[in-house]
């Protein structure tokens, strides 16, 4: 199924993102936590590329896996790293032979040894060109990224926007936003969206804070910033992991509680490959909020 159409069905989607499992371990621990998960029936999941796209077979197993043995609707990330048209073109094919409709179409971060994105090889630099290619093939439903602090590369919010418009008039149909710990900036964002003329759908992603060393690395990699008030709650209970998880999730469940009561259309759960803190957010929000 595409998710535009659950869209059509539902006022409010609640999403899953994973990443691909590196070793033996990870994998028992993913399967537990996407156990987990899934007992929520989520409105669809989404499993990330990698960087470089170093784990892409490992992509496509597990959004292959979630989609054709679990059942759950899935969207396969894709980047433009190392990425040439032909590849793209059988990748697409390759994703579509296999049940996959949904993609969210990223140009992917700068590979390792390289100053940047430019030099990168493969035929296709922005986005914007995956989304050509998908669109042109009338198979999938796209998605794409929307930054409501400003791409780290980009040089003003003005030219983000711009860089956003030109992805949904290419064929992204919905957007999820990076990571943000700011409900104003998020509201902002869309403000500044629906006076560019972007009227497409655009989910927050929400990230718990469970460990704060690696959300605020997270953070500075993205471009997110994290409010002091925050920082200081959780500098507080540094020493203190199971402080620190329940004050994470406090202030996530704070979040997402404002976001669905001014009228957000959901929520994608960046999940970290890991069931508890997102089970505890979604679990304490009021039912008037979920479905």
């Amino acid at each position: 199924m595409k998710i535009t159409e659950i869209f059509k069905k539902h006022k409010r989607t609640f999403s899953f993102e994973f990443f691909p499992p590196k070793n033996y371990q990870s994998t028992l621990e993913l399967g537990i936590n996407l156990g987990q998960l899934l007992k929520l029936s989520p409105s669809f999941v989404s499993v990330t590329y990698g960087a470089g796209g170093s784990t892409q077979d490992l992509s496509f197993d597990l959004v292959d896996y979630i989609q054709n043995k679990l059942g759950m609707t899935s969207m396969a990330h894709y980047t433009c790293v190392n990425a040439t048209r032909e590849k793209v073109e059988n990748d697409f094919r390759y994703l579509h032979e296999h049940n996959i409709r949904n993609l969210m179409l990223l140009r992917g971060d700068v590979p390792k040894g390289l100053s940047d994105f430019s030099a990168a090889p493969g035929d296709l630099k922005h986005a914007t060109d995956l989304i050509a290619i998908a669109k042109k093939t009338g198979l999938f439903c796209i998605g794409a990224a929307g930054y409501p602090e400003v791409h780290r590369e980009s040089p003003d919010a003005e030219t983000d926007m711009k860089w956003l418009y030109n992805k949904v008039a290419l064929g992204a149909e919905f957007i999820v936003t990076q990571m943000f710990f700011d409900n104003a900036v998020y509201f902002q964002f869309i403000e500044k969206a629906r006076a560019a003329g972007i009227n497409t759908r655009i989910i927050p992603g929400i990230i718990p804070i469970t460990n704060f060393k690696q959300i605020k690395k997270f953070a500075e990699i993205g471009g997110a910033s994290i409010p002091a008030s925050i920082q200081d709650k959780l500098e507080t209970y540094r020493d203190n992991p199971d402080k620190t998880y329940q004050a994470g999730v406090d202030i996530a469940i704070a979040q997402c509680i404002e976001l669905l009561e001014k009228g957000a259309p959901g929520i994608h759960f960046y999940t970290l490959n890991k069931s508890s803190a997102t089970v505890d957010i979604f679990s304490s929000l009021p039912v008037g909020l979920t479905w």
